[in-house]
């Protein structure tokens, strides 16, 4: 397991590059170009400009999340074809830095949703929150819209303002469109790009939907195991894979995580491991990573990337905002590096327990050779 950090560039987070390199065992940082425009293409200089800074702390940038993809290639438009020229251009600028993983998503006009951005839990802590009955029920989702881009401090991705004014256009541009149609658009996707993914050593790998159901009457595909297996075979290459997201799965409780981890390991090249806590009327919160504190197993699920011998990268995903960290929702310092801890806990207590293993094999072979 590569231990990754999710960081938004300088003047873009309240993390800094020093304050990752303290975390142990932290080897790099998963970043993106966050002011440019789905479907533009990201330029060499500016991703030279993210190298520079990363060598400098001695991470790498393997993995970059998210290359967005444009609408128009969702929505299968004659446009497409100039958008994904563009995204093939972008994957052999990245190669020339690195770039080993692209982490995106195929979600129509919405990426993650969340009803309250700093609801509190019973230590007084807040995290990301949703509200099944608030989302049933409204009318009009420009109101979500401002909750989620009241702090105009921190960009949020999958929510840009510029876009989200089109959410009418957008809405409207996908009333007719099904989940067939966008199983068919994501096939045209992929078609095209993993010839060049495999040309330039980049592995895809697509983000379940967060959360895995339709959200106002929007289809969403990537959202349980037998979709998964789907997606693999819509382009069967090594360069096809998911970004496997115990959060985002974990919120429907028909989705067991580790089962999934065993089956499709080696298609597994990035692995967000977070923990929510979900509740009988729909609802869920995020909470620490400790297993006990959410209903997602961590320890099961780690313990299935050991089993198979996963050499993928990961990162904590969302975390809970802690000791009175302003930042931005879900992705402050202390609780994604207690995360870390947790999960490097987990861990190196299953290589102990491996190594003992085998000391006590070696130890029999020696005494009947004797």
């Amino acid at each position: 397991m590569r231990m990754v950090f999710r960081w938004f560039g300088e003047g873009n987070d309240t993390v800094t590059l020093g304050q990752i390199r303290q975390i142990p065992g932290v080897e790099g940082i998963v970043w993106a170009l966050h002011d440019i425009s789905a479907g533009e293409e990201w330029p060499l200089e500016k991703m030279l400009e993210i190298k520079k800074q990363a060598d400098e702390y001695g991470f790498h940038i393997e993995v970059v999340e998210s290359v967005n993809v444009h609408e128009d290639i969702k929505l299968g438009l004659p446009t497409r074809d100039k958008y994904i020229d563009n995204y093939k251009k972008t994957i052999e600028r990245l190669a020339k830095v690195g770039v080993k993983v692209i982490c995106y998503n195929f979600m129509p006009v919405f990426d993650w949703v969340r009803t309250h951005l700093f609801e509190p839990l019973e230590d007084k802590s807040t995290a990301l929150f949703y509200e099944k009955a608030q989302i049933d029920s409204m009318n009009n989702p420009a109101e979500l819209v401002r909750v989620i881009n009241e702090n105009p401090d921190f960009t949020m991705p999958g929510w840009e303002p510029e876009r989200m004014k089109r959410l009418p256009a957008l809405f409207e541009a996908y009333k007719n469109v099904t989940e067939e149609d966008l199983w068919n658009n994501l096939k045209y996707f992929l078609e095209q790009i993993i010839p060049v993914c495999e040309i330039n050593d980049i592995k895809m790998a697509i983000h379940p939907d967060d959360p895995p159901w339709p959200i106002f009457g929007l289809p969403r595909i990537i959202t349980n195991r037998d979709n998964i297996r789907r997606l693999l075979r819509l382009v069967d290459s090594p360069y096809n894979g998911v970004t496997l997201c115990s959060g985002s799965l974990g919120v429907n409780p028909n989705n067991h995580i580790a089962d999934m981890v065993r089956e499709f390991a080696d298609r597994i090249p990035f692995a967000h491991i977070r923990n929510v806590r979900l509740y009988d009327n729909g609802n869920f919160i995020e909470t620490s990573h400790r297993s006990q504190d959410g209903t997602v197993g961590i320890c099961d699920i780690v313990t299935a990337y050991h089993e198979k011998g996963f050499t993928g990268y990961a990162r904590p995903d969302h975390g809970r905002h802690i000791w009175d960290e302003q930042c931005r929702p879900g992705y402050g310092l202390y609780d994604r590096a207690l995360g870390i801890m947790y999960l490097w806990g987990i861990w190196d207590s299953l290589e102990s327990a491996k190594r003992e293993g085998q000391r006590k094999q070696e130890s029999r072979l020696q005494y009947i050779r004797q």
